[in-house]
């Protein structure tokens, strides 16, 4: 262990690389940056990947029960809502890439209410 202050668990990996891996394996990934990693930008993207999969786990519920309902009251439509399904899986794995791409990049890339949210955990 490092006798510097301020060092980390990870202080052997750049910063932009824990960044990046933060998002590799979604909440869980996240949370374990957010625990062990304490440089401010980590923890940004650390926190903004845990919103990611919270907010992804919400939308996809939302989704199934909407779809659902409307399989009971109109039957076709609901099944045609049934193939948007991987369009909104391919969206959020985009989002994903795109949060992965800008912390490689040094870039805090915040999302719109996600981003605010992932500050305040962060503690920045």
């Amino acid at each position: 262990m490092s006798s510097e202050p301020g060092a980390s668990a990870t202080s052997g990996l750049d910063a932009n690389i824990a960044g990046l891996l933060c998002y590799l394996f979604g909440w869980v990934s996240g949370l374990i940056f957010l625990l062990i990693d304490k440089r401010p930008f980590v923890r940004f993207h650390a926190a903004q990947s845990i919103g990611i999969s919270v907010g992804a786990i919400a939308v996809m519920i939302a989704f199934w029960i909407l779809t659902a309902i409307l399989a009971l009251i109109s039957g076709g439509l609901g099944i045609l809502l049934t193939l948007l399904f991987p369009f909104l899986g391919l969206g959020i794995f985009a989002l994903v890439i795109v949060c992965m791409v800008k912390a490689y990049k040094n870039e805090r890339f915040k999302l719109p209410i996600i981003g605010d949210i992932a500050e305040k955990m962060a503690g920045n």
